[in-house]
């Protein structure tokens, strides 16, 4: 920051004038930070980040769009970022271990595209916690908060409207859209174990439903798919929306007659987005698939999965802030993979996501959107390193690997270890506190931010701390 700018931030804030003169920010840093996404970063901010240790590897504030992918069961470290092709017979596997676009690294032979890529993202391979429930685990790994210890015993249980909220619920809650599109979308189902139970992590939790994702839960296979969730009744012309508008409009001066209830409060969030959503061009626009090539889709995988993560890229290219794609139980497979772990691998889930983030990530990088994009590859925990009777890996918390590129992200990281059976880490573990932390750190929320619930409450919503290492 030169002396002028110094002089001019000084004179509204006489007691930084010293510390603004020390600061190595230069003027590019404090105009991203100040007017990053909305956020509106104010000279205290930047002090109190800077204390913090959030913008010394100005990284903070990177990412104005997070695509993050959900492998709902875990995918197993051993044939996916971190195989062991010296490792105990018993625990080692069907695969081979190939080289990366790294030297010495190695990835399993099933992601031979993904492997190519390799310098150009990140693999953290000490993710750690102690939790094996599917429905338990998710939560922390979708918001950086897991339940009370007092409850892990309880195994399967619905989520809750106390539940912490994840990340797109409180983007939606801090950092609302102002366009007309969404803040926060989920595409595919919403997660589910066999039993019917819902992954938790998914839902607003203590924020409330009207900060609930936008979903679009259908096939998105063929030329001409329409997303239903954005397409207006054949007989709802812009005459007749209008006049909906008017009526809910007029409801509201009557309702302000009685007392409202939160959830009525709710359902006027819910009738004004459903509004701005179907009279907006914009949002038919970011919406339309069916405006991608054959060979677009075909890059992808021609896959369900490609599908959804062709449709994120869309979203993140008319800046939805927030992506979620739905990777769990599918007709070919499943990464809950307690049988043929090996078969389900091969000929089904890795090829699939080999071919979707692959392109993906290419797709964005050519449309010079990476620098400001981060792509998550997530998941509640790993698989066991011993193979069971069935060809299958279990639950497996105490170690696993996720892998993330783009915004801010330092490319071909291979950050932490796992021992030669992929157990458990041998160095710098993290939990899912700290990889929440490192998506926030990205997103540009400081690491003291307060989040309330329906009662105003107040929650701290960062427990963890970045993961320095993978940070550029």
């Amino acid at each position: 920051m030169g002396d002028a700018a110094s002089a001019r931030a000084g004179s509204n804030c006489g007691g930084c004038r010293d510390f603004l003169r020390q600061a190595t920010w230069n003027r590019r840093q404090v105009l991203r930070l100040g007017g990053l996404g909305g956020l509106a970063l104010t000279l205290p901010d930047l002090l109190r980040a800077q204390e913090l240790g959030e913008v010394s590897s100005g990284t903070f504030g990177r990412a104005k769009r997070v695509i993050m992918m959900f492998l709902h069961g875990g995918h197993p470290q051993q044939e996916t970022f971190d195989p062991k092709p010296h490792g105990p017979a018993e625990v080692r596997g069907e695969f081979q271990a190939i080289a990366t676009s790294i030297p010495g690294i190695q990835f399993s032979e099933v992601l031979p595209k993904t492997a190519m890529l390799a310098h150009r993202i990140a693999v953290v391979r000490s993710m750690t916690h102690e939790n094996p429930n599917h429905v338990q685990a998710c939560l922390p790994a979708q918001t950086g908060h897991k339940h009370p210890a007092s409850i892990k015993s309880r195994g399967d249980f619905p989520p809750s409207d106390t539940d912490f909220p994840p990340f797109g619920a409180v983007l939606n809650s801090i950092r609302p859209s102002t366009e007309s599109l969404p803040t926060w979308v989920r595409i595919g189902p919403l997660m589910r174990r066999n039993n019917g139970t819902v992954l938790h992590g998914q839902l607003p939790g203590f924020l409330g439903a009207v900060h609930s994702s936008f979903v679009v839960d259908q096939s998105l296979a063929g030329d001409d798919v329409q997303i239903e969730a954005v397409r207006p009744n054949d007989d709802l012309t812009e005459v007749r929306l209008a006049a909906r508008r008017n009526l809910l409009q007029q409801f509201d001066r009557q309702r302000r007659l009685i007392a409202e209830s939160g959830e009525a409060a709710n359902l006027d969030g819910f009738y004004q987005r459903a509004f701005d959503l179907l009279g907006s061009s914009a949002t038919r626009q970011a919406f339309d698939l069916s405006s991608e090539s054959a060979a677009t889709r075909e890059r992808y995988g021609n896959t369900e999965f490609g599908y959804r993560c062709l449709l994120a890229r869309r979203l993140a290219e008319s800046n939805v802030p927030m992506v979620n794609i739905s990777y769990c139980h599918t007709p070919k497979g499943s990464w809950d993979t307690h049988s043929n772990n090996f078969g389900q691998m091969k000929e089904s889930l890795a090829p699939t996501l080999d071919a979707a983030f692959s392109a993906l990530f290419e797709d964005l990088d050519e449309r010079g959107m990476l620098d400001d994009t981060l792509v998550v590859v997530n998941a509640e925990f790993g698989r066991t390193p011993a193979i069971n009777n069935k060809a299958g890996r279990d639950h497996w918390p105490w170690v696993y690997s996720l892998a993330v590129a783009g915004a801010g992200i330092r490319p071909g990281t291979i950050y932490g270890a796992s021992d030669a059976s992929a157990a458990y880490p041998t160095e710098n573990p993290h939990d899912p506190a700290d990889f929440a932390a490192t998506i926030y750190h990205l997103l540009g929320i400081p690491q003291d931010t307060i989040i309330y619930d329906s009662l105003q409450r107040p929650h701290q919503l960062i427990i963890g701390k970045p993961i320095a290492g993978i940070l550029a």
